[in-house]
């Protein structure tokens, strides 16, 4: 049976993978109709079939035209055109007609919408030989996907009628004086990732995620995984296919959940599901739980761990299934260098195509363990099955204990102190149904007294709600985020640092407490004049997932550093150092620190 399952698994796995290929070979078929079922099954179009752009010239008229695919619409103030002369990027008045009103959820307000055909003209004096445009756009579709905003390029010639698309852009171009600065992300080029790079990139990205402070919390999970899968080859082999198939399924499963309620219009990004307040403090119960069965108080969930006397048994590979699942849900709201690019063209693409991208990222990260699993050098450094065990699982119990202290500090950040209570009361509640419960043989009466227990502390969890964030500084320079301020400072030419972060992303806070809150970069911030920029994404903001969308990113960390006088921001690795941090610092500001030690 578990060689069955190993190869349903793989067969699974491929079909995940050839999603892609498997829906383009349906919609390229003989039926009719295949277009309109895909439109029905949510398969969006290209950026650039949904929005056809080009320029007429026509005499000394020049114009605009945008055909809007059906049940396409594209956003009247994202529309921007901005005229290239010396290097100089200077923002061109356009008369645009009136637009449909609409409410929308993205953004969560009222704004103008075209559909169908759009045509503006575009103002010039003169004739001039080259005259460099660059238009910006953004649009969504009536199904629930916005794309990240576009650039395209121009170069026009009046005198000789001509009219060029510059794929690469122009190079040198800053933000005149007289027009709004403008940043455009490398990774808006439609044409920046393909399907296998966007693949490879989330099987590497799912490897180093094995990296990232994200997965401290389940660590212990897959040391017990490992220390109980080494009794022999065959056991070992089938705990690591069904850890994988626990990692993948899971990653998939969050993935088509998140393109789901993005198709209804919520503004979500990955690791979406750790801004839920219940959610959050179901995982501080669960493992609450976990870690009173490896400390030996209740053997309730010990399955959850794959924790049993026969490891032979489905129960065994049910818990390295469950362990990998767990793994997947803690550690994947964090995102790992080269996951941003790939996760971001996943969920501009069709279904189909992005969930082969996020079972690739599951791969990635299951890949380790399995390749753990068929290394028998392995079994010979570790001790026989035996009385350590037992001391390795009650030592493992405290990363579990940990991690619901952690899981209560976000709640906090989240909930409030009101919210933390009802949960610390539900876990005491918990603790007592364990200790009340009948074991081996059921008792009516203590069964139903641990059963209200457990009962009470299930029903706070819907009484938890999302309370106003009080602004958390790691040290004092920083700003709370908002496009206002972001343009501002732009308007006033000051280098602008940028952090989105979240409580319940472990790798953002520990660049916050690593390098973000040192004394250098402090220092630098103060005497550079950065304006620092912080946006804390712990529970939904509109405001900071347009601002990761329009970069391709779906999580955090991002950090953004806006040069001195306009210009490109630039996306620096989620994972920072210090050195690093302050070269670029003084890069955005045009200016050295005087002093060159760091503390």
């Amino acid at each position: 049976m578990t060689k069955n399952f190993r190869n349903n698994f793989l067969v699974l796995l491929a079909i995940l993978l050839c999603l892609p290929a498997i829906n383009t070979f349906a919609q390229a078929g003989s039926n009719p109709f295949a277009s309109s079922i895909g439109q029905q099954e949510n398969t969006f179009l290209p950026v650039d079939e949904a929005y056809r752009q080009d320029l007429l010239l026509s005499g000394n008229q020049l114009s605009a035209l945008f055909e809007i695919a059906p049940e396409y619409y594209l956003y009247r103030d994202k529309l921007a055109l901005y005229r290239i002369e010396n290097g100089q990027k200077t923002a061109i008045p356009l008369d645009l007609p009136s637009g449909e009103v609409i409410w929308d959820d993205y953004f969560e307000k009222e704004t103008e919408v075209y559909r169908g055909q759009l045509e503006f003209p575009i103002p010039f004096t003169g004739t001039p030989q080259n005259l460099q445009l660059e238009l910006h756009y953004q649009g969504c579709a009536d199904a629930g996907l916005c794309y990240p905003p576009q650039v395209r390029h121009y170069r026009v010639n009046i005198a000789s009628g001509s009219i060029q698309p510059i794929d690469d852009g122009f190079q040198g171009t800053a933000s005149g004086s007289g027009g709004t600065s403008s940043s455009t992300p490398q990774s808006e080029s439609g044409s920046a990732i393909t399907l296998p790079l966007a693949l490879l990139f989330a099987f590497a990205g799912g490897l180093l995620l094995n990296l990232m402070p994200c997965v401290f919390p389940v660590l212990s999970i897959k040391l017990l995984a490992v220390s109980q899968a080494a009794q022999n080859d065959s056991q070992r082999h089938h705990h690591g296919w069904a850890y994988a198939a626990g990692v993948v399924l899971s990653f998939v499963a969050i993935a088509a959940t998140m393109l789901a309620l993005r198709a209804g219009g919520e503004a979500i990004g990955w690791g979406f599901q750790l801004q839920s307040p219940w959610l959050v403090a179901a995982l501080a119960y669960l493992f609450f739980i976990m870690g009173l069965s490896l400390s030996g108080v209740t053997e309730i969930g010990s399955s959850l761990m794959g924790i049993g006397s026969n490891l032979s048994n489905s129960q065994g590979l049910r818990g390295s299934f469950t362990s990998g699942a767990l793994a997947s849900l803690v550690a994947s709201p964090c995102t790992a260098p080269l996951m941003g690019s790939a996760l971001g063209f996943a969920v501009t693409q069709s279904a189909a195509v992005a969930l082969s991208v996020f079972a690739a990222l599951g791969a990635g990260m299951a890949a380790p363990f399995l390749l753990l699993t068929y290394i028998p050098a392995l079994v010979d450094k570790l001790p026989r099955p035996g009385p350590w065990m037992d001391r390795l699982k009650q030592l493992l119990a405290f990363p579990m204990y940990l991690t619901a202290v952690w899981l209560l500090w976000v709640l906090g950040r989240q909930a409030g102190g009101d919210g933390v209570t009802l949960v610390l009361s539900g876990a005491v509640a918990i603790a007592f149904a364990l200790w009340l419960w009948p074991s081996p043989q059921w008792h009516w009466l203590r069964g139903s007294v641990a059963v209200v227990a457990l009962s009470f502390a299930l029903i706070l969890l819907p009484r938890l709600s999302t309370a106003p964030q009080a602004q958390q500084q790691t040290s004092d320079y920083w700003q709370p985020y908002s496009a206002e301020l972001l343009e501002a400072a732009r308007k006033e030419g000051r280098p602008i640092l940028t952090n989105m972060t979240a409580a319940w992303c472990i790798t953002c806070l520990a660049n916050e407490k690593v390098v973000l809150s040192s004394d250098a970069v402090s220092q630098a911030i103060e005497k550079l004049g950065v304006v620092a920029l912080k946006g804390d994404w712990t529970n939904q903001d509109p405001r900071i997932s347009e601002l990761l969308a329009k970069y391709g990113r779906t999580s955090v960390p991002l950090y953004l550093l806006y040069p001195a006088n306009g210009g490109e921001a630039k996306i620096l690795p989620q994972i920072l150092s210090r050195e690093e941090l302050l070269m670029e610092l003084e890069a955005a500001a045009g200016s050295r620190l005087r002093t060159t030690s760091i503390p």
